[in-house]
């Protein structure tokens, strides 16, 4: 049996999921011989795979990119992991939802600055009207919460996925 494939995906949040994931230090070359990393913000496969195996998706659905790209990435993967809390609740983004976009828009762009106060106009994704948890665009097969989740904690998943994987041959929704 090949290695199982795993892109690993940011939404809106502060990366500190995959920072967690970085934190499996020595953890990772030992896990690299189970699993083919394919995907990532962190190397240079920058391009997406017709099939991905598992999907550990960090971060909250904002922007009309980062709809687009958690649909895309639904699309062409076998088992997706909400990973964090933003992609499980939307945690600190989702904090902007009892607010209107004009407002948001207001207060980081007009009332916090000194030198011509303005609303971008270009350069800009284009935010969604409310936060959202990835549950809430896409189906999710595993939640891993935590602000981050522990090292210890994707270092366990991932063993649990890859016995999964060897139990059954695969890891298909």
């Amino acid at each position: 049996m090949t290695r199982p494939t795993i892109a690993t995906i940011w939404l809106d949040g502060c990366s500190g999921c995959h920072m967690s994931f970085l934190d499996m230090d020595e953890r990772l070359v030992e896990l690299s011989g189970q699993f083919e990393l394919v995907y990532s913000p962190l190397v240079d496969h920058k391009t997406l795979p017709a099939h991905v195996d598992i999907a550990l998706v960090e971060g909250s659905v904002s922007t009309d990119e980062d709809e687009h790209k958690i649909k895309k990435i639904r699309a062409h993967t076998g088992t997706l992991v909400s990973l964090g809390d933003c992609a499980v609740t939307g945690n600190v983004p989702s904090m902007r939802n009892p607010f209107s976009l004009d407002a948001v828009f207001d207060r980081a762009y007009r009332e916090t600055v000194t030198l011509q106060p303005q609303r971008p106009q270009e350069l800009l994704p284009v935010l969604l009207k409310r936060v959202r948890p990835v549950h809430e665009v896409v189906p999710v097969d595993v939640y891993v919460p935590g602000c981050p989740p522990s090292a210890e904690a994707l270092v366990y998943g991932m063993l649990l996925l890859q016995k999964k994987i060897r139990r059954t041959g695969t890891i298909e929704r």
